[in-house]
C-alpha cells in the first residue's frame, strides 16, 4: 500500500493517476459508442443478429470491468451517491429559447478571446496535420488561462430552474471551443487540442446554429453530457488519435459521414 510520505510513493500515485485518467477517456469512448449502438438497434436484434464471438467479448469484457470498479468502489471511504440523470422536459418554445441562449454565449465568447488568441506552434500544427485541414490548422486561434477558470454560462441557471441538475461543470472542463477559438485552462495538450478541433470541424461544417440545435436536442434525448452525438463522436475520435498519433485520418470526413447519415 502507498504511502504519501515516501517520495518514491508520491511518483507512483501521479502516474496511477494519469493512467486513470487515460483508462475513463477509452471507458468514456466505449460508453459512447455502446450508446450509438443502443440508440439504433434494439436489444433483441442485437441478441439475434449480432455476430455471438463479439457479443460475447464485449459481455464478459463489461462484466470483469464492472467487477473491477465495483470492487474498488467499496473500498472508498464514504463514498457517495451519483446524482439521478435528469428526466427535465422542454416544449418546442424552451427548447429554441435555450438554443439561442447558448448560440450566443458561444458568439460572445468567441469575439471576446479572439483579439487576444495565438495561432497554433508549428509544433502543435506539425501533429494536428495529418487530421486537420491546412484552412482549419491556420484559422484556429487559442487562448490559455493560466488557472483562470470560465464562470457558468448564464443559461445554466435558467436550466436549472427548468430542471436539468447534470449539465457539465465549465470549471472540470480542459478546452472550449468557441467556433474557431479554442480557450483552455492551461498549457493545453495534444490530446485536449485535438478534441477541441474536432467540435472546431463541427462548428465549420454544421453552422453555429444547428451545431447549438443539435447539441440541445441531444442532451434533452440521451440527459448526459458525454452520449450527446456530438460529444460522444469527439471522445471516440479522440481515443482514436489516443491509440495511435501517426495514423492520420480525416476528421472532416469523418464528421461529413455521421451529417451525412444524421447521426448527429
Amino acid at each position: 500500500m502507498f504511502s504519501w510520505d515516501n517520495p518514491e510513493d508520491r511518483v507512483a500515485v501521479v502516474q496511477m493517476n494519469a493512467e486513470l485518467r487515460h483508462a475513463r477517456l477509452e471507458l468514456l469512448s466505449a460508453e459512447c459508442a455502446t450508446h450509438q449502438l443502443r440508440l439504433r438497434f434494439s436489444v433483441e436484434d442485437l441478441a439475434r443478429y449480432g455476430e455471438q464471438d463479439l457479443l460475447r467479448k464485449a459481455i464478459d469484457s463489461a462484466a470483469a470491468l464492472n467487477d473491477f470498479y465495483a470492487s474498488i468502489d467499496r473500498q472508498i471511504p464514504q463514498a457517495g451517491q451519483p446524482s439521478p440523470a435528469s428526466s427535465a422536459k422542454l416544449n418546442e418554445e424552451q427548447a429554441n429559447e435555450i438554443s439561442t441562449s447558448i448560440a450566443s454565449y458561444i458568439q460572445l465568447q468567441r469575439n471576446r478571446y479572439f483579439p487576444s488568441a495565438t495561432p497554433l506552434s508549428a509544433q502543435l500544427k506539425s501533429v494536428m496535420q495529418p487530421f486537420f485541414s491546412p484552412s482549419l490548422i491556420g484559422h484556429l486561434r487559442t487562448v490559455e488561462l493560466r488557472g483562470e477558470n470560465l464562470p457558468e454560462p448564464p443559461f445554466y441557471s435558467k436550466a436549472g430552474e427548468l430542471g436539468f441538475s447534470n449539465l457539465p461543470s465549465f470549471t472540470e472542463m480542459k478546452a472550449l471551443t468557441f467556433m474557431d477559438v479554442v480557450v483552455s485552462k492551461e498549457r493545453i495538450t495534444d490530446n485536449a487540442l485535438f478534441h477541441a478541433l474536432v467540435h472546431a470541424v463541427q462548428f465549420q461544417l454544421l453552422g453555429l446554429q444547428r451545431y447549438v440545435n443539435l447539441l440541445v436536442r441531444g442532451f434533452l434525448r440521451t440527459h448526459a453530457h458525454f452520449a450527446v452525438p456530438l460529444e460522444a463522436h469527439a471522445f471516440a475520435l479522440t481515443s482514436k488519435f489516443d491509440r495511435d498519433s501517426t495514423a492520420g485520418f480525416s476528421v472532416e470526413e469523418q464528421v461529413r459521414l455521421w451529417i451525412k447519415e444524421s447521426r448527429y
